[in-house]
């Protein structure tokens, strides 16, 4: 393709995106396909001659982009799924246009990448000194990654090199966690050779956070027992309610018992940047290692998550396993800092970072706050909402910007199971509709509704339309 010709192309995408992207607020938030809309993607044949990239634009807002998830409307409040920041879209097609492996190397990118950590670091307090952090797909690789390094660090201590011996005659590790841990944590565990059984899961409290004497109780059995406790995995905003942990006496406690506390803030932990909040994450700074989501609540596109770890040198004996011809020489070829491949799993990565770069840069130290205590406020506002309808019931204070309802019709008060069903019909009925979009969580065998607040322009006006959708919705079954 010829640079004029790709110049065309893709100005006419751009300017077809910028289009469809200011008409998403007056479409439905969710239309599902038909069964011949999914069979026409899913079976499609490749054709044996070439087709004209125009073709394949005008093909793809005919048949893809008609059909989104839903997440560009600021009337969708399921899961975490934000919009793209628009300079991170920007970025993402300057990225593709240089395609680097930003495994390592003396080029831009890793410099880049560096800058993008260290920003994420300072935003949080924690230690740049000694520490490393890389990018990663996700909330669920950044916690792989820190558990990875918690799992060397508990069996070192205990005169076991897992990393030539395997778990071969290991003593057992724990991993705790509450009720309400993310199953990225048990997946982790899993992955990692420990086994489910590694995972003990405590009950949470009555504001759904893990207690720290738990814990400590816990800690104390199973070295009775002959295991060996390896971790605190603690959350800063669960993906249920946005609870956060008790942090500061959670670090304390693994200080004080030699354990890794790894914290999970991969949608919550940028709530440390909203002044209300801010106490709830006291501590985070202190923690071994935190997996974030700039994907989540930045609106960073996807794919950007991030792990940082307090021993970057640990973090290192981990995973490097550096052949000949990659070692870095400094001074010497094409070596620069030392490569991101020896502190994660990949060796070819993406470049993650611009898009990352961009979006801080665009947004700044100052936005950044605004847009988290933003939504955190609409979250209050929106349990205000529900307070004030006899027929809903705010299933848990918002912490954060998430808020879990339901619908409770006064025939059914009292009747556990059948609110379930109700209110699963409920949602249902109003993913369907296109008007509101929510998802569901359990609290405490309680079946919720649950918002989440995470699009810049979500207004108090999509507050009331989503109000209004569940009392008609309900109104009606």
């Amino acid at each position: 393709m010829s640079a004029a010709e790709f110049r065309r192309c893709a100005h006419a995408a751009v300017d077809r995106l910028a289009d469809w992207l200011a008409g998403l607020d007056a479409r439905p938030v969710f239309a599902s396909l038909t069964e011949a809309e999914r069979a026409e993607l899913m079976d499609a044949p490749l054709a044996d001659e070439p087709r004209a990239l125009d073709a394949l634009i005008d093909d793809t807002f005919a048949r893809v982009h008609a059909h989104p998830m839903g997440n560009g409307h600021p009337r969708f409040f399921g899961w975490v799924n934000p919009p793209p920041a628009l300079p991170g879209v920007v970025a993402d097609l300057l990225a593709a246009g240089m395609n680097p492996s930003v495994a390592g190397g003396d080029h831009a990118a890793v410099y880049v990448e560096r800058a993008c950590v260290r920003w994420l670091m300072e935003l949080f307090g924690f230690p740049t000194a000694g520490s490393m952090g890389l990018l990663t797909s996700g909330g669920s690789m950044a916690s792989l990654t820190g558990l990875a390094a918690a799992r060397l660090s508990a069996l070192r201590a205990v005169g076991h090199d897992v990393r030539e011996q395997g778990l071969a005659g290991a003593p057992q590790l724990v991993v705790y966690a509450s009720s309400e841990v993310h199953s990225c944590i048990r997946k982790s565990i899993e992955l990692l050779g420990l086994g489910a059984r590694a995972l003990r899961v405590l009950p949470a409290d009555g504001d759904l956070r893990l207690v720290p004497a738990l814990v400590a109780r816990a800690i104390a059995e199973d070295r009775a027992a002959g295991r060996v406790p390896c971790a605190i995995a603690a959350s800063a905003g669960t993906v249920a309610s946005g609870a956060v942990d008790p942090l500061d006496a959670l670090v304390d406690l693994a200080a004080r018992e030699r354990v890794w506390l790894h914290v999970d803030g991969a949608y919550g932990g940028f709530g440390a940047l909203d002044p209300a909040a801010a106490p709830l994450f006291r501590g985070l700074e202190r923690a071994d290692s935190i997996a974030v989501d700039p994907h989540k609540w930045l609106c960073v596109p996807a794919e950007c998550g991030a792990v940082l770890v307090r021993d970057g040198a640990l973090l290192r004996q981990t995973f490097s396993f550096v052949p000949a011809y990659l070692q870095t020489q400094p001074g010497r070829g094409f070596g620069g800092l030392p490569w991101y491949s020896e502190y994660g799993f990949q060796q070819t990565r993406g470049f993650r970072a611009l898009k990352l770069w961009f979006v801080l840069q665009a947004a700044g130290r100052r936005g950044l706050s605004e847009l988290i205590a933003r939504h955190n406020q609409l979250a209050r506002e929106l349990a205000q909402r529900i307070r004030a309808q006899p027929e809903l019931e705010l299933l848990a204070e918002p912490a954060l910007s998430i808020v879990c309802y339901r619908h409770i019709p006064a025939a059914l008060r009292g009747d556990e199971n059948a609110l379930a069903a109700h209110n699963r019909t409920l949602m249902e009925r109003m993913q369907a509709g296109g008007r509101a979009f929510v998802t569901n969580a359990d609290l405490a065998g309680r079946f919720a509704l649950r918002a989440c607040i995470l699009h810049p322009r979500t207004s108090a006006a999509d507050l009331d339309a989503l109000v209004a959708e569940t009392l008609r919705i309900g109104r009606e079954l």
